[in-house]
C-alpha cells in the first residue's frame, strides 16, 4: 500500500511550506494612512488647478467693478493763469491826432466740475468756474491805470439729460454691468465645477491605488499557492507518488505567477505615483502611502425618476447655462432698445454772480451763486434717428441669434444630463448586483480549489486540476476586486451626476 509513507511526506512538505514562506514585501518605510476623504481635501488644498481657478474667479469678479465704474462720480478741476500785453496805435477819427495805449491783462481762473451717469438713461453735470479778471496800462504815454473796476466774477451751472427712447432703463444702461454680475455668478460656479471635477478625479485616483494594493496582495497570495503546490508536488516525486513530469507545469505556474507580481508591483506603483502627484504636486510628498479605505456597497436610496429631477435642479453646468441665457435676454433687450431713435430732454441751471470789487472778492461771487441770485433755466428735447439704422439692425439680429444658441445648447445639456443620470443609476445598480455575483463566484471557487486539493490527496485528482483550479481563483478574485473598484467608481459618477458630489464628500466652497 502506497497511503502510508504519503501521510508523513505530507507533513513534512507541509512544514517545510511553512518554514519557508517567501517574504515578497521589503522593508517598508514610515507608512502614512491615507482615507478618501484625506485625500480629497489635500488635493483640494494643494492642486495647482484650483489655484488656477481661484484666480480666475477673481479676474471674472473684477469685470463687476469695471462695470459699476461706469457710474461713478467723476471730478474735475482746472486752474489757469494768464498775464497778456497788448498794445494799439490810432486815431480816434480821421485827422485826430495819434493815440497809443499799452495794456497788460490778468486772469485767474479755476474750474470744478463733477458728471456722473445713472443706471435709468440719466447724466448730471455740475460744474462751478469763479474767475478775475484784471487789465491796466497807459495811454499815450501816460500815468498807469487800471481799466477793470470789478473783478470777480463766477457761474455755477447744473445741466440733467434724460433719454426717453434710446437708452431709457435699467435694462439698456445698466445692461453691461447685469451682465458682468451673472459673468461673476458663473465664475463662482465654474469655480465649484473644478473643485467637483478634481474631487471626482481624486476619487478614481484613491481607487486605482486602493485596487493595485489589493490585487498585488491577490497575486502574492496566488505565488503563495503555486510555491506550496510545487513544493509538495516535490515531495511527492522524491517519495515516488508522482511523475517528474507534473512538476514542470508547477514550476511554470510558479514563474507565471511571478511575472503576475511584477506587473501587478508596476500597475500600483505608477497608480501610487499619479495620486501623489495629485495630491502633493508642488509640497513635500510622505515616503510611503496607504490607503486606508475599501469600496463599500450601498443600496440607492432613490428612484431613477427622482434622480433625474435632482441633477436638473443641481448641477452646476445646467445653472452656468442658465445664466449664460439670462445674460443673452439681457443683451437682445439692449439690442432691441437701440434701434429706437434717439429723444433725450434736458434741463439746465445756470446761477451767475454780480461781478464784485476788489475788495469784496470771491466771498460776494460764492454768496450770490450759493443764494442763487441771478438764476437762468433752460430745459430742451434733443431728437436724432439713423435713416436706415443698419448698424443697430445687425446688433440686434446677433443678439436674438446668440440667445436663440443659448436656448438650444440648455436644451442640449438638459438632455445629456437626463441620459447621463439615467446611465449611472442603472451602472450603480448593476454594478452593485456585480459585486454580489463577484463574492459568490470567488466563495465558490475557494471550496472548489480546497475541494480538489483534497480529492489530489487522495489520489483523486491530477495536478493539472488542482492547477487549473488556482488559475481559476485568480481570476475570480481579480473579478472581486475589480467589480468593487468599478462600483465605487459608478457611486462617484452618479453623485457627480446628480450634482451634490460636495455635499456628499462634506465639502464646502468659499
Amino acid at each position: 500500500m502506497m497511503r502510508l509513507p504519503i501521510c508523513p511526506a505530507l507533513l513534512v512538505a507541509f512544514s517545510l511550506v511553512a518554514q519557508d514562506a517567501p517574504k515578497v514585501d521589503a522593508p517598508k518605510a514610515a507608512v502614512t494612512k491615507l482615507t478618501l476623504q484625506a485625500a480629497i481635501e489635500t488635493s483640494l488644498k494643494n492642486n495647482l488647478q484650483v489655484q488656477i481657478a481661484v484666480e480666475t474667479r477673481d479676474f471674472t469678479r473684477a469685470g463687476v467693478l469695471i462695470e459699476q465704474g461706469f457710474f461713478d462720480w467723476n471730478l474735475t478741476s482746472g486752474v489757469s493763469l494768464s498775464k497778456i500785453q497788448d498794445a494799439s496805435r490810432g486815431q480816434n477819427f480821421p485827422g485826430g491826432p495819434l493815440v497809443s495805449s499799452e495794456t497788460t491783462s490778468f486772469n485767474r481762473a479755476f474750474t470744478l466740475g463733477s458728471t456722473k451717469a445713472f443706471g435709468w438713461g440719466g447724466n448730471l453735470s455740475l460744474n462751478y468756474a469763479p474767475t478775475y479778471r484784471f487789465s491796466k496800462g497807459t495811454v499815450n504815454g501816460g500815468p498807469e491805470a487800471p481799466f477793470t473796476t470789478n473783478p470777480y466774477d463766477g457761474s455755477f451751472t447744473a445741466t440733467y439729460s434724460q433719454s426717453l427712447l434710446k437708452n431709457f432703463g435699467r435694462d439698456t444702461s445698466e445692461s453691461r454691468l447685469i451682465v458682468a454680475r451673472k459673468g461673476a455668478q458663473a465664475a463662482d460656479l465654474g469655480f465649484q465645477k473644478a473643485i467637483i471635477d478634481l474631487a471626482a478625479s481624486t476619487e478614481s485616483l484613491y481607487w486605482d491605488v486602493v485596487y493595485g494594493q489589493r490585487n498585488l496582495e491577490n497575486k502574492q497570495q496566488a505565488l503563495a499557492l503555486a510555491q506550496k503546490q510545487l513544493k509538495e508536488n516535490q515531495i511527492r516525486v522524491q517519495v515516488g507518488t508522482l511523475a517528474p513530469i507534473e512538476v514542470t507545469s508547477s514550476e511554470a505556474s510558479v514563474a507565471q505567477r511571478e511575472q503576475d507580481i511584477i506587473a501587478a508591483e508596476a500597475q500600483f506603483l505608477n497608480a501610487k505615483d499619479a495620486l501623489i502627484r495629485a495630491l502633493y504636486p508642488s509640497a513635500e510628498r510622505p515616503a510611503n502611502l496607504e490607503m486606508a479605505d475599501v469600496p463599500s456597497v450601498k443600496p440607492l436610496e432613490m428612484d431613477e425618476a427622482a434622480a433625474e429631477k435632482q441633477a436638473l435642479n443641481n448641477r452646476i453646468e445646467l445653472k452656468s447655462a442658465r445664466l449664460d441665457l439670462e445674460s443673452k435676454q439681457i443683451l437682445e433687450t439692449a439690442s432691441n432698445n437701440r434701434t429706437l431713435p434717439q429723444l433725450d430732454a434736458f434741463a439746465t441751471y445756470n446761477g451767475n454772480a454780480a461781478s464784485q470789487i476788489p475788495s469784496e472778492g470771491l466771498a460776494a461771487v460764492n454768496k450770490d451763486l450759493s443764494k442763487g441770485a441771478y438764476p437762468g433755466y433752460t430745459v430742451g428735447l434733443q431728437f436724432a434717428i439713423p435713416l436706415q439704422n443698419r448698424t443697430a439692425r445687425g446688433y440686434q439680429a446677433q443678439a436674438r441669434a446668440n440667445r436663440r444658441q443659448s436656448e438650444l445648447t440648455m436644451r442640449d445639456l438638459e438632455l445629456g444630463i437626463t441620459l447621463e443620470v439615467r446611465q449611472a443609476f442603472r451602472n450603480v445598480d448593476a454594478f452593485n448586483k456585480g459585486v454580489a455575483a463577484a463574492e459568490k463566484t470567488r466563495y465558490f471557487r475557494e471550496k472548489d480549489l480546497e475541494a480538489e486539493q483534497k480529492k489530489f490527496e487522495n489520489g483523486m485528482s491530477t495536478n493539472f486540476l488542482v492547477l487549473s483550479k488556482q488559475n481559476d481563483l485568480d481570476t475570480a478574485k481579480s473579478n472581486e476586486l475589480q467589480s468593487q473598484i468599478t462600483y465605487a467608481k459608478a457611486v462617484t459618477a452618479l453623485e457627480k451626476a446628480l450634482g451634490h458630489l460636495l455635499e456628499a464628500r462634506k465639502l464646502e466652497v468659499k
